[in-house]
């Protein structure tokens, strides 16, 4: 009668281990698998009767073998149950995701559950792996992950032109600033707009106007490097920041993109539009005490610019001294 017991509970216990909505899988010390249920079958395609007496890493050979054995080695010596979860590592075993409403992702998200398993005599010679199928928890916060990201990037983006916006290209000329305040680096702000530009909005119209500035925006986006930091800074004014960059080098940099656009031609339906535009540039000066002093110093040599005939590059130092790079490539 207990015989038939045992039996009974046996029976109910494999049940149960056949119908559990997770993984689980027993490993010895050499890691061949002495279970494997349901689900790891399902999941794998792989059947017991395959998996059983068979070495983990002949059958998956993507294992991550060293990661694994630490995790054993681990539970074996401590004796205690160690967890991973799946924004440490993505998975253990590589099932593929079926499920329609995460079908974005290809594969299961994991959470790992290790588990020292004892023998009669206290002895762990066998680990139990239990595989938690996370994927719609993994998806959704990596989709708001990404939704966050989104919003933030369309939070400091300008619209029209794709480049940063006045408040956060503001806020990355205050850490500019503070850094070469801390450091002693040099570093140069450029300050331009396009050349009459209300001009261009009456004659052609503001759709056409807004052509134009995108335009500007594509070619300056061209021309800058990857530590540059570009914004629209209101209208028609746009400001670069130009880390470790001397006004010398950023009158180089200026230039370029002065007669890059003095070359383009715009083309709005059936109109055909010439511009330029004129810059200014101050390099970081060690008097200053505040970020905005910069940019009134390159506004400065904008206004020079403006003053001097337009189309044109004017570089002002601490004490205001001049160098101008006028349309033609003329130096004063």
């Amino acid at each position: 009668m207990n015989r038939n017991e045992d039996i009974r509970e046996l029976h109910l216990l494999l049940g149960m281990l056949e119908s559990l909505d997770v993984g689980l899988t027993v490993l010895d010390r050499e890691f061949n698998i002495t279970l494997w249920n349901g689900f790891m079958a399902n999941h794998s395609g792989i059947p017991a009767e395959k998996a059983i007496g068979s070495n983990l890493f002949n059958l998956f050979s993507d294992v991550p073998e060293a990661w694994l054995r630490r995790k054993a080695r681990a539970v074996f010596l401590l004796k205690s149950r160690i967890f991973s979860t799946w924004e440490q590592r993505p998975y253990l075993l590589r099932f593929r995701n079926y499920r329609p409403i995460t079908g974005v992702a290809e594969y299961m998200y994991q959470n790992i559950t290790f588990l020292p398993l004892s023998s009669p005599d206290g002895a762990v010679d066998h680990i139990g792996v239990i595989v938690y199928d996370v994927t719609d928890i993994a998806t959704n916060k990596l989709s708001l992950e990404k939704a966050n990201e989104e919003l933030a990037c369309l939070s400091r983006t300008d619209r029209l032109t794709q480049l940063n916006n006045r408040g956060f290209w503001e806020e990355c000329l205050g850490g500019e600033f503070a850094r070469c305040k801390r450091y002693g680096t040099v570093s140069s702000l450029i300050m331009f707009d396009i050349d009459h530009f209300k001009k261009v909005n009456d004659t052609y119209g503001h759709q056409a106007g807004d052509e134009v500035i995108r335009t500007v925006s594509q070619l300056l986006t061209k021309t800058l490097r990857d530590t540059d930091i570009a914004g629209r800074y209101g209208g028609e004014e746009f400001g670069v920041i130009l880390t470790d960059t001397s006004a010398e080098k950023a009158r180089v940099f200026a230039d370029r993109l002065r007669r890059l656009n003095e070359a383009v031609t715009v083309r709005h339906e059936a109109l055909a539009i010439r511009f330029t535009i004129s810059l200014g540039i101050a390099q970081f000066a060690p008097s200053m005490e505040r970020h905005s002093q910069w940019i009134e110093a390159a506004d400065k040599a904008l206004y020079l610019s403006k003053q001097g005939g337009r189309n044109r590059v004017t570089v002002v130092g601490e004490g205001l001294d001049l160098r101008v790079e006028e349309g033609g490539g003329i130096q004063l």
